[in-house]
């Protein structure tokens, strides 16, 4: 059993804005305490205008580590001292680790998401034609997992074409062999595009409380035989997924990215490996519980 919190407990954390919805907390002191690990974990609600002062902060109370989410996983990166190949490589951060005086920015939502699609949707990246909705931090850590992958073509769609640009520009000298396109969100209106692809994936924030996308039905989905995912877990089974799913698609929303990435955070900070499938457990019983 972990020991009462004390003067000697180590802390660790997730910011974002908001995170009233997070479930790392549950999942991670879950683990913790099963280890019985002297550490706890909380959430740090952090408004985008005081992003600076807080890591000066959490880095002066002397925070262990700590997960970043939306909207800061790119923003962060000049507050931090050091960025790991693989966050390099993403240009976003989703765990940062204390290392002596020095706060190191990881990408461990790229690993999480390439364990995810191959336990969840049976689906391996080689050679395959995928379609990246938004263009944001997290469509970042996917465009870098699935171009490591092998991945063939990557497409970002997004209402921003610009932002898209942006991100292909990014990676496309890094992945010369790779085929980049950008597109408008219309895509998702017909089917004809949408039958290109092998995989759709969600990175925004589309699908909480039940939001969809504009022009994407029946119609859209009719014929089309690619796998979507949708990286919003909750609620599990969003309008994007409900839709894949009545028309035969493989779905897969993103609870199995955040138990995977969640437990490499989790080695980063304490050296040791959470219990396994704990984590992911953890969560399919807090869904199911709401």
């Amino acid at each position: 059993m972990k020991p009462a919190i004390s003067g000697l407990t180590k802390v660790l954390g997730i910011i974002g804005s908001p995170l009233s919805h997070s479930l790392s907390p549950l999942m991670h002191n879950a683990a913790l305490d099963a280890l019985g690990l002297d550490y706890v974990y909380v959430p740090f609600p952090v408004s985008p205008d005081r992003l600076g002062e807080a890591i000066q902060g959490l880095k002066s109370l002397g925070i262990v580590g700590f997960n970043v989410t939306i909207p800061h996983k790119s923003a962060i990166i000049p507050y931090l001292d050091r960025l790991s190949p693989e966050a390099e490589l993403a240009g976003a951060v989703n765990t940062v680790n204390r290392e002596g005086d020095l706060l190191v920015g990881y990408n461990t939502d790229g690993a999480g998401l390439l364990v995810s699609l191959k336990e969840d949707l049976a689906f391996e990246p080689g050679g395959a034609k995928v379609l990246i909705l938004g263009a944001g931090g997290a469509a970042r850590g996917a465009l870098a997992a699935l171009g490591n992958g092998g991945a063939v073509s990557i497409t970002v769609a997004n209402r921003n074409r610009e932002k898209a640009n942006e991100l292909i520009g990014h990676f496309a000298g890094v992945f010369n062999k790779i085929e980049f396109h950008s597109i408008s969100l219309e895509v998702l209106s017909s089917a004809e595009h949408l039958q290109r692809f092998d995989l759709v994936i969600n990175t925004t924030s589309v699908g909480m409380d039940n939001t969809s996308f504009n022009g994407f039905s029946g119609s859209s989905i009719k014929g089309v035989s690619a796998s979507f995912y949708d990286m919003v877990y909750a609620p599990p089974i969003t309008p994007f997924l409900e839709l894949a799913r009545i028309h035969g698609c493989g779905t897969a929303n993103g609870l199995g990215m955040l138990a995977a990435q969640g437990e490499i955070a989790f080695s980063h900070w304490t050296g040791l490996a959470p219990p396994g499938g704990l984590m992911k457990s953890c969560l399919l019983t807090a869904v199911k519980g709401n």
